[in-house]
């Protein structure tokens, strides 16, 4: 196992790339995305939550809906894959349009949040037993 920061763990495998053992699977796509320095917990407290500003709330839900796709992928490290294809595609498109909705209003947050999208849907084409046609996949039509 290598670790790259305190807030993602990959594994190593014969194409050295990081991901699931033995597999050319990227990097998990919330990997290099700024999480604040207090972490999260302050989002779990409603009351604390009045007080955090619109901009993490949005990153945080952000990141939860790119977690639920990542697992649904088989991207998860550690975790034996177990692929749902419908519900990656649903979360996708749900990041998606997050983001669509926010384009102008997350500032530097914005661009990993993107990246982390569209790692999932260049996953989500990879893992597709059909893959769909450019521009039609997940989320696609939302940010073009």
């Amino acid at each position: 196992m290598v670790e790259h920061s305190p807030n993602s763990v990959t594994f190593s495998n014969a194409g050295g790339s990081p991901g699931i053992p033995g597999s050319t699977a990227p990097e998990h796509p919330s990997d290099g995305i700024p999480l604040p320095a207090q972490g999260f917990a302050r989002l779990d407290d409603p009351v604390q939550l009045a007080s955090v500003p619109a901009a993490e709330v949005i990153s945080r839900a952000a990141l939860v809906l790119m977690d639920a796709a990542s697992d649904r992928l088989g991207l998860t490290p550690g975790r034996e894959p177990d692929l749902d294809m419908d519900d990656a595609r649903q979360l996708i498109t749900a990041l998606a349009g997050l983001l669509a909705a926010v384009h102008g209003d997350l500032g530097d947050r914005w661009e990993p949040l993107y990246s982390g999208l569209r790692t999932l849907q260049n996953a989500f084409r990879e893992a597709s037993v059909q893959p769909d046609a450019p521009g039609e996949g997940p989320g696609e039509k939302l940010l073009s």
